[in-house]
């Protein structure tokens, strides 16, 4: 969680008892420290370190600014200035954080110090007037499980944001002839999410390649990871070009500053290095810098939501829906050629020859069973969207590449949404519950989620603090 730093902006209104709003700002920031949340305060900003004051807007914008935040923070530690908030907001435009503790029993003669919930009502209203998306974290106390809960999953959705806003993918050659569902429109990604590509020739790959071998101590390296990871059952020379091709995949990636690649993997790369790209691949996704396959721009941009909805935690794989499960009834086989990550299989990789191809270089292994989210960024005519939702890993029929037979709620329904797009026949999936964070961030992305199961509601109670 470190990488996420929030901008922490306690507020009060005037009316209400200003020593129980110090009071709350106090306790909040304590308990932020206890749960190890990075964030920056404004205490040097007035006397009392709350956001009221119209004049210290700017100042507190300056100052997050120049921290670096990516999330904003607005406590109500008593009615809130719904005005003030909205306007800082505005000004930063990054996720915005709601939430108030939740109020004491009115004083004997009636009185009551904080009225917070009125106050939280009162600045959702304004931030929608400013047209300011937010996220509302349920009234509650700073002990209660919903608090930690929502905090952290906030933090992923800052992270998915920030992530998206600053993608640069690197696409390893033109998408392969045959596969025009692959196409992008890198204009367009520009233009409407500052998604940038960093387009290579083939050539400069094979060169790249070329130059990782005479690299004596990382081939060293590369190889004795291969063997010690992975169950060889090709060439050594063979195993020398797939070490050769995760280093210069890697390189490259850096040299051109992207957090990820799209590479085009058949057939101009085997008339080159004469291997398949599968297992390169895979070395680098365990690295957290997702490969995808088939010049797959859009997978990629998917790879990246999906791992920082997990925080990095948890590695992510990319993958073809290909065949319904012949036994379970809403069963399908997710599968690839071999590119996904070590991490993520539950058998040790065989470094193999892949299905329907007659070069080496791809691994062959089951993945590991248990709850998956299955996600796909997608668009065409102009409209994107986030198709995401929840399955199981369940038993099946042997296969070959990396694979994992799933379980969904309604295969059918799944089918007809990919069909009928704007999808494709490639998802990601990762071995881990992401599908409200990914949700949540969908209103800062700009982009439409779209669920493959009819459970928002479900998704929406989450977020607003149920079980």
């Amino acid at each position: 969680m470190d990488r996420i730093k929030l901008g922490f902006a306690p507020t009060r209104r005037s009316i209400f008892s200003a020593p129980d709003a110090l009071k709350y700002k106090g306790l909040t920031a304590g308990r932020l420290k206890e749960l190890g949340i990075n964030f920056v305060d404004i205490d040097d900003i007035n006397e009392e370190g709350l956001l009221y004051d119209d004049k210290d807007v700017i100042k507190v914008v300056e100052k997050f600014q120049a921290a670096g935040v990516d999330g904003l923070f607005l406590p109500h530690c008593n009615f809130g200035t719904e005005y003030v908030c909205a306007r800082l907001a505005k000004a930063l435009n990054l996720p915005v954080l709601l939430w108030g503790p939740l109020d004491e029993r009115p004083e004997e003669n009636g009185e009551r110090l904080r009225d917070t919930q009125c106050g939280l009502f009162a600045t959702g209203k304004v931030l929608r007037r400013f047209q300011v998306p937010f996220t509302y974290m349920t009234n509650c106390r700073l002990e209660d499980p919903v608090f930690e809960r929502g905090l952290r999953d906030f933090i992923a959705v800052c992270n998915v944001v920030k992530t998206f806003r600053n993608i640069r993918i690197l696409q390893i050659a033109p998408r392969p002839f045959d596969f025009w569902s692959t196409m992008c429109n890198e204009g367009e990604l520009l233009e409407k999410f500052n998604i940038q590509l960093s387009p290579i020739p083939m050539t400069e790959l094979t060169q790249a390649v070329k130059a990782a071998k005479e690299e004596e101590a990382k081939m060293r390296d590369m190889l004795a990871y291969i063997h010690k990871n992975m169950e060889v059952q090709i060439g050594e020379e063979e195993t020398r070009k797939v070490a050769a091709l995760a280093l210069a995949m890697e390189e490259l990636t850096g040299k051109y500053g992207c957090q990820a690649a799209a590479i085009q993997c058949w057939n101009a790369l085997q008339t080159e290095l004469g291997i398949m790209p599968c297992a390169a691949n895979a070395i680098l996704n365990e690295k957290g810098i997702p490969v995808v396959c088939e010049t797959d721009i859009h997978g990629a941009v998917t790879a990246l939501l999906v791992e920082a909805a997990g925080m990095g935690e948890t590695r992510s794989f990319f993958a073809d829906w290909t065949i319904r499960h012949p036994d379970v009834e809403n069963g399908e086989l997710l599968q690839h050629c071999g590119p996904w990550p070590l991490s993520v299989a539950k058998e040790k990789p065989r470094l193999t020859y892949p299905l329907a191809f007659d070069h080496p270089g791809s691994l062959t292994a089951e993945a590991k069973h248990g709850e998956v989210t299955l996600c796909r960024f997608d668009g065409d005519n102009g409209e994107y969207s986030l198709l995401l939702g929840n399955a199981k890993g369940v038993e099946g029929p042997k296969g070959m590449g990396t694979y994992l037979w799933v379980e969904v709620e309604n295969i059918k329904r799944l089918e007809a949404k990919i069909v009928e797009g704007p999808y494709i026949h490639h998802c990601v999936g990762i071995h881990k519950n992401v599908v409200p964070v990914l949700y949540e961030a969908c209103k800062y992305m700009g982009i439409k989620p779209d669920l493959y199961d009819p459970v928002e509601e479900n998704v929406k109670a989450y977020l607003r603090g149920e079980e």
